[in-house]
């Protein structure tokens, strides 16, 4: 399995320049029928707005790549949303940047600006995360040992889905597949050989996309 870069929630944020509304909004699309779906959603939704123009990728390969200007002179709006979405990584996603036009003309340079900013605050809210091959697996550990425990783990590269507390403390953990053995063993240790593990779902799961890919 590989790992690539989608959206992980439908949500939207705006912006004004220029008297111009811009509102950005994503979707996770897996199919093109879904990406297709948001856009007539979107133009419902906004019907008396001038322009809804927008990009979509689709495919762990990126293999199906489509935007549109929809009505904005030629390469202002959906090209540089698209290169937006290239340039953050991310598929599987649509994007779609509504325009309320404010009465003052933002020039070829200033409308590329402003779908760019559409598409960037758009990906913001939706939240890009990368799709890691990962392990979801209990780790059973006596009361005892839990409080050291629970404050290690906050400090190893995993997270803690969720912990009951019954006979025995029972925590969820979601660790990268490359880390799991590792990670395992330094339970382990610390537990002093007295932690037991049930693996529960080897996946491709979702983890926060590095800060220094925001740039």
């Amino acid at each position: 399995m590989n790992s690539y870069k989608t959206i992980c929630r439908c949500a939207s944020d705006e912006v004004v320049i220029n008297k111009s509304r811009f509102i950005g909004q994503g979707m996770p699309c897996e199919k093109e029928e879904d990406a297709l779906r948001f856009l007539d959603a979107v133009r419902a939704k906004y019907r008396d707005a001038r322009h809804h123009c927008y990009a979509y990728i689709i495919g762990e390969n990126m293999g199906i790549m489509r935007y549109s200007d929809d009505g904005e002179p030629g390469g202002t709006a959906g090209l540089p949303i698209i290169e937006g979405m290239k340039q953050r990584g991310v598929t599987n996603a649509c994007v779609v940047v509504t325009r309320y036009f404010g009465g003052v003309l933002l020039g070829t340079g200033g409308l590329t600006r402003a779908y760019r900013q559409g598409c960037k605050i758009a990906l913001d809210a939706c939240g890009v995360v990368e799709m890691i091959p990962s392990l979801k697996f209990l780790c059973e550990v006596e009361y005892g040992l839990w409080d050291k425990l629970n404050h290690q783990l906050r400090l190893m590269p995993l997270k803690i889905v969720e912990t009951s507390f019954d006979t025995a403390v029972q925590a969820t953990l979601q660790v990268r597949s490359e880390d799991a053995e590792r990670v395992k063993d330094e339970i382990t240790r610390l537990c002093q050989g007295r932690a037991e593990y049930l693996d529960l779902e080897e996946t491709r799961l979702p983890w926060e996309e590095e800060t220094d890919a925001v740039q």
